[in-house]
């Protein structure tokens, strides 16, 4: 009787990504052909796409029944675009990965060897980044030491999203349904067995990256935010040690004002003073007021996406159009 092979699916969120496609595509190909142990299906997120990813991903599927194509109605970035394909993913094990081949697909054929090892998840870690400056390698690098530290769960540095997760990790995501998204971050908390697999991450195949400096701060400031308290702590702390620099204030002004004739002088101190307070006050009501508005948006429970398109599923095992929040 012949062994049931392992599902692996593969989940590639495209934006834009027309001229890098038909190289992702052959070299999918190819790695499905270098496991034959292994079933595939390569689902692909199209992200409000406004080039031809759409029609390329079509024509590709209407020749290859392990494509699975999941369109959005429009951009919702790329985070939601991943939590689409796991949604749908039907594999024993799955992987995620960025369709600019940043992210090697050869790769995974290690990450299934430790996955056939025992271990639940298996995450990429960069060695090197080539084609990235040094303000880009450096702000990451940092970033990544920052949210360890500040995180109430170990997150691994120097990852990305590229890895390989079984079947109970995937389930116990899709129970996770909070809106400001950082998956690397999630995964870490699932805990279950996880090891690191080195890679060195090449250059982008084709086009250009759909993370500006804008959205990389953004999604910095979702993962400190998702997965800690200490900014609020640190406000806190912030306040006392204002308060701490007002009290000697007062003592410094009664002194002057009883044991000395001076009593009108020290105003650029009290200046100092106001706009030190100000500012504290200022930068402690905006944390708050971000943890504010996050619980807004979670409470409205809009849907995470909505699905305008799905190509190469059956009608009992598609996606349904939206993924709400309950």
């Amino acid at each position: 009787m012949q062994n049931k092979k392992d599902l692996i699916s593969i989940i590639v969120p495209c934006f834009d990504e027309e001229e890098v496609l038909p190289e992702t595509l052959a070299r999918l190909d190819a790695l499905a052909s270098a496991r034959p142990d292994c079933a595939f299906e390569f689902i692909f997120v199209d992200d409000g796409s406004r080039d031809d990813t759409g029609r390329i991903l079509r024509e590709a599927a209407e020749n290859d029944d392990r494509l699975r194509i999941v369109m959005f109605s429009r951009n919702f970035g790329q985070q939601i675009a991943v939590t689409a394909g796991i949604d749908v993913a039907r594999g024993d094990a799955v992987v995620l990965m960025d369709s600019d081949l940043q992210d090697p697909p050869e790769t995974v054929i290690q990450m299934i060897d430790r996955w056939h090892e025992g271990y639940d998840v298996v995450y990429g870690t960069r060695m090197s980044r080539k084609g990235d400056d040094w303000f880009k390698r450096s702000s990451a690098r940092g970033f990544s030491r920052v949210i360890n530290y500040l995180s109430e769960i170990p997150i691994p540095e120097d990852t990305g999203d590229f890895r390989l997760m079984s079947r109970p990790v995937v389930e116990v995501l899709k129970l996770m349904p909070e809106r400001h998204r950082f998956l690397r971050g999630m995964v870490a908390w699932t805990g279950f067995r996880q090891t690191a697999l080195p890679y060195d991450r090449p250059e982008r195949f084709a086009g250009k990256t759909k993370y500006p400096l804008r959205k990389m701060m953004r999604y910095a400031f979702d993962g400190l935010l998702s997965f800690s308290i200490k900014p609020l702590q640190i406000s806190i702390a912030l306040g006392l040690l204002a308060a701490g620099l007002a009290v000697l204030g007062i003592l410094y002004a009664l002194v002057m004002r009883f044991f000395t004739s001076v009593w009108v002088e020290g105003w650029t101190a009290l200046m100092m003073a106001v706009l030190f307070l100000g500012g504290v006050q200022l930068v402690s009501l905006g944390i708050m007021g971000e943890y504010v508005g996050r619980i807004y948006r979670e409470v409205q429970r809009r849907p995470l996406y909505v699905v305008r398109e799905m190509v190469g599923f059956d009608d009992d095992t598609g996606p349904d159009r939206t993924r709400r929040t309950e």
